[in-house]
């Protein structure tokens, strides 16, 4: 259903992408936004922003979740939940409530390439972006990469593409959405204080297809066992899937590996692609992303040409497996942005061949860790357990056999003090990753700070190594 030509709008939530559409809506006050209403929730304070747009014309109520007064379209802030009083209260004063891409969406529906998954969102929605504009293909990458689709609609050129990455929050509460190319990466255990349930987290992301049909391009990875439980979902009749693996489906549809060599099937037209040893960014799991990019670019338009050169020339991202240089021999890779273990998991798959010191820690999600301590203790040859998360982590290893079965265990208060044990631990040839398996928030802003500092710190270390050797 289309936005009405003129509407009233309630936004809930003061967090960055709830401004945003705000400010979107002074701009068109008296044109299709007849009065703009934002609640910013119980704990939220007049800034300078919102100062700005009162000056526009916009309406703040601070410091209460009690939504009064009756609207046509309430727009609500991903971290509110959609089952908190909040929420409700939104939806009970407003003919339809949704999330910013949705919005951005009723009002800029064409071509729109969404990606989403527990990991590998950000990059797999940056690589994609990054090859359709090797191509010559108008893109902007929008979403929760950190660009709302809201502030790219306004003079948006027709054919260009929204590369959109999703997360289940902004898609829960998704009806008309309808990506012409979308993409489930995987789905394991993840933001279950929003979602109450696995079930509703899954159903989530299933939800991205619920509009696709034979016409568009649904890609899923077929290895991920969370996305399996659900095929019945996902294979429906009337929808053209992409299987994507490391092996071939068959599927007249499939993105696949074959003798080393990357290729993308299309209603059975084969495009022979790259040798996977060419790609930049390193694991399996990378191979899945670059497939699943690649799948996408192609059914966006781009010519396998373009896409083999795109392949080639994209590089690592910061905090997602990213060389932070060496410190006597000893190689440090930043991968801050692995905020659960399944995102370690896929990690230790780009180092099968060397000795990996893993350091992990930080605020603890509570994650169960029995499977996780085991497949890390097959991977690694030392781990540095530091921050709030530090002891639980320590016992889990230690319960899966990792001092039997020959890995060094060693504790930290903080992240630097991790560094400086890695530092007494590795040897010339060493990798040490540092992949945390929790968020940041016990040192933190957020795992982009936490990556910052870290690799500060190793400059400083290299810093004090090279003045001892020169005193």
């Amino acid at each position: 259903m289309p936005l009405p030509q003129t509407f009233s709008l309630l936004v809930l939530g003061q967090g960055s992408s709830g401004l945003d559409v705000v400010q979107w809506a002074c701009s068109h006050l008296g044109d299709r936004v007849s009065c703009v209403t934002m609640y910013g929730g119980a704990k939220a304070q007049p800034n300078d922003r919102t100062r700005e747009l009162e000056r526009a014309g916009a309406r703040f109520v601070f410091g209460t979740e009690d939504v009064e007064g009756a609207y046509d379209i309430c727009v609500s802030s991903p971290g509110i939940s959609e089952f908190s009083d909040f929420f409700a209260a939104g939806r009970a004063h407003s003919n339809e409530i949704m999330g910013e891409p949705e919005f951005a969406f009723r009002l800029s529906p064409s071509n729109w390439c969404a990606v989403t998954g527990t990991n590998g969102k950000t990059t797999t929605t940056s690589f994609v972006d990054h090859l359709l504009r090797f191509a010559d293909i108008p893109s902007v990458a929008v979403g929760n990469i950190g660009n709302p689709p809201i502030n790219e609609v306004d003079g948006r050129a027709d054919d260009s593409w929204f590369c959109a990455e999703l997360s289940s929050y902004q898609i829960a509460t998704t009806k008309e959405l309808h990506p012409r190319v979308a993409i489930l990466l995987n789905i394991t255990d993840d933001h279950l204080a929003w979602h109450r349930t696995h079930e509703n987290y899954a159903e989530a992301k299933i939800r991205l297809f619920q509009n696709m049909d034979e016409r568009d391009l649904a890609i899923v990875d077929v290895e991920d066992e969370g996305n399996m439980a659900h095929r019945d979902e996902i294979f429906k009749p009337g929808r053209r899937v992409l299987s994507l693996s490391c092996e071939d489906s068959g599927a007249d549809d499939a993105a696949f590996v074959r003798d080393g060599r990357m290729v993308v099937r299309l209603a059975g037209v084969e495009n022979e692609l790259v040798s996977t040893e060419d790609l930049q960014i390193a694991g399996h799991h990378n191979v899945i992303n670059a497939l699943a990019a690649a799948a996408a670019a192609l059914a966006c338009g781009a010519s396998a040409a373009s896409v083999r050169a795109g392949l080639v020339s994209f590089a690592p991202l910061e905090h997602r497996i990213e060389p932070a240089g060496s410190i006597a021999g000893v190689r440090f890779y930043n991968d801050s942005k692995a905020t659960n273990t399944d995102a370690v998991e896929k990690a230790l798959t780009a180092f099968p061949h060397d000795r990996v010191i893993l350091l992990l820690g930080g605020h603890d999600k509570g994650t169960p860790l029995e499977d996780f301590s085991r497949i890390v203790c097959q991977h690694v040859v030392a781990v540095i357990c530091f921050g709030e998360a530090a002891e639980r982590f320590e016992h889990a290893l230690e319960f899966a056999g990792a001092k039997g079965s020959g890995v060094t265990l060693a504790r930290a208060e903080h992240m630097r003090d991790a560094v400086d044990v890695t530092r007494t631990l590795a040897h010339p040839g060493d990798v040490v990753l540092f992949s945390p398996a929790c968020s940041s928030f016990d040192e933190f802003s957020g795992y982009e700070e936490r990556g910052r500092v870290f690799k500060s710190y190793l400059d400083e270390l290299r810093a004090a190594d090279a003045a001892a050797i020169e005193g």
